[in-house]
Protein backbone atom coordinates (compact mmCIF):
# COMPACT_ATOMS: atom_id res chain seq x y z
CA UNK A 1 0.00 0.00 0.00
CA UNK A 2 1.16 3.53 -0.68
CA UNK A 3 0.54 6.70 1.37
CA UNK A 4 -2.76 7.43 -0.39
CA UNK A 5 -4.02 3.92 0.37
CA UNK A 6 -3.00 4.22 4.04
CA UNK A 7 -4.74 7.59 4.28
CA UNK A 8 -7.92 6.11 2.85
CA UNK A 9 -7.64 3.39 5.51
CA UNK A 10 -7.14 6.04 8.23
CA UNK A 11 -10.20 7.95 6.98
CA UNK A 12 -12.28 4.75 7.25
CA UNK A 13 -11.00 4.10 10.76
CA UNK A 14 -11.69 7.72 11.75
CA UNK A 15 -15.31 7.39 10.60
CA UNK A 16 -15.70 4.29 12.76
CA UNK A 17 -14.04 6.02 15.71
CA UNK A 18 -16.42 8.98 15.42
CA UNK A 19 -19.40 6.62 15.45
CA UNK A 20 -18.08 4.72 18.48
CA UNK A 21 -17.13 7.89 20.36
CA UNK A 22 -20.61 9.29 19.83
CA UNK A 23 -22.12 6.02 21.09
CA UNK A 24 -19.92 6.31 24.17
CA UNK A 25 -20.95 9.95 24.65
CA UNK A 26 -24.61 8.95 24.45
CA UNK A 27 -24.02 6.29 27.10
CA UNK A 28 -22.22 8.84 29.32
CA UNK A 29 -25.15 11.24 28.88
CA UNK A 30 -27.63 8.57 29.95
CA UNK A 31 -25.43 7.66 32.93
CA UNK A 32 -25.38 11.36 33.82
CA UNK A 33 -29.18 11.34 33.97
CA UNK A 34 -29.16 8.32 36.26
CA UNK A 35 -26.49 9.86 38.48
CA UNK A 36 -28.56 13.04 38.70
CA UNK A 37 -31.67 11.10 39.68
CA UNK A 38 -29.75 9.01 42.23
CA UNK A 39 -27.74 11.92 43.61
CA UNK A 40 -24.46 10.26 42.67
CA UNK A 41 -21.22 12.14 42.06
CA UNK A 42 -19.93 12.56 38.53
CA UNK A 43 -16.36 11.65 39.36
CA UNK A 44 -15.96 8.01 40.34
CA UNK A 45 -12.24 7.20 40.67
CA UNK A 46 -12.85 3.45 41.12
CA UNK A 47 -14.75 3.30 37.85
CA UNK A 48 -12.00 5.19 36.05
CA UNK A 49 -9.38 2.79 37.42
CA UNK A 50 -11.50 -0.08 36.10
CA UNK A 51 -11.71 1.51 32.65
CA UNK A 52 -7.94 2.05 32.56
CA UNK A 53 -7.33 -1.52 33.71
CA UNK A 54 -9.66 -2.86 31.00
CA UNK A 55 -7.87 -0.78 28.37
CA UNK A 56 -4.47 -2.13 29.45
CA UNK A 57 -5.75 -5.71 29.34
CA UNK A 58 -7.01 -5.51 25.76
CA UNK A 59 -4.19 -3.40 24.33
CA UNK A 60 -2.00 -5.48 22.05
CA UNK A 61 -0.08 -2.55 20.56
CA UNK A 62 1.60 -1.08 18.71
CA UNK A 63 0.25 1.82 20.79
CA UNK A 64 2.11 1.79 24.13
CA UNK A 65 -0.03 1.49 27.27
CA UNK A 66 1.07 4.92 28.48
CA UNK A 67 -0.07 6.65 25.28
CA UNK A 68 -3.35 4.75 25.19
CA UNK A 69 -4.03 5.67 28.81
CA UNK A 70 -3.39 9.35 28.02
CA UNK A 71 -6.01 9.13 25.27
CA UNK A 72 -8.48 7.50 27.66
CA UNK A 73 -7.75 10.05 30.38
CA UNK A 74 -8.80 12.78 27.96
CA UNK A 75 -11.80 10.75 26.85
CA UNK A 76 -12.91 10.29 30.45
CA UNK A 77 -12.50 14.04 31.04
CA UNK A 78 -14.83 14.74 28.14
CA UNK A 79 -17.35 12.14 29.30
CA UNK A 80 -17.37 13.68 32.80
CA UNK A 81 -18.02 17.05 31.19
CA UNK A 82 -21.00 15.57 29.32
CA UNK A 83 -22.35 14.25 32.62
CA UNK A 84 -21.74 17.60 34.33
CA UNK A 85 -23.79 19.32 31.63
CA UNK A 86 -26.59 16.81 32.27
CA UNK A 87 -26.53 17.15 36.05
CA UNK A 88 -25.85 20.88 36.38
CA UNK A 89 -25.92 22.62 33.00
CA UNK A 90 -25.56 26.06 34.55
CA UNK A 91 -22.29 24.95 36.22
CA UNK A 92 -20.65 23.97 32.94
CA UNK A 93 -18.25 26.72 31.82
CA UNK A 94 -19.22 28.64 28.70
CA UNK A 95 -17.46 27.19 25.67
CA UNK A 96 -16.93 23.88 27.45
CA UNK A 97 -16.20 21.14 25.00
CA UNK A 98 -15.01 23.57 22.37
CA UNK A 99 -11.37 23.56 21.47
CA UNK A 100 -9.25 24.91 18.72
CA UNK A 101 -7.79 22.18 16.58
CA UNK A 102 -4.11 22.14 15.77
CA UNK A 103 -4.06 22.73 12.05
CA UNK A 104 -0.52 21.32 11.82
CA UNK A 105 -1.55 17.84 12.91
CA UNK A 106 -1.88 15.34 10.07
CA UNK A 107 -3.23 11.82 9.86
Amino acid sequence: MDIADWRIKIDEIDRKLVELLNQRAHAAHEIGKLKRDLGMPIYEPDRERTVFSNVRKVNQGPLPHQDLLRIFERLMDIMRQIQQEEIAPEAAPEGAGEMELDRDVND
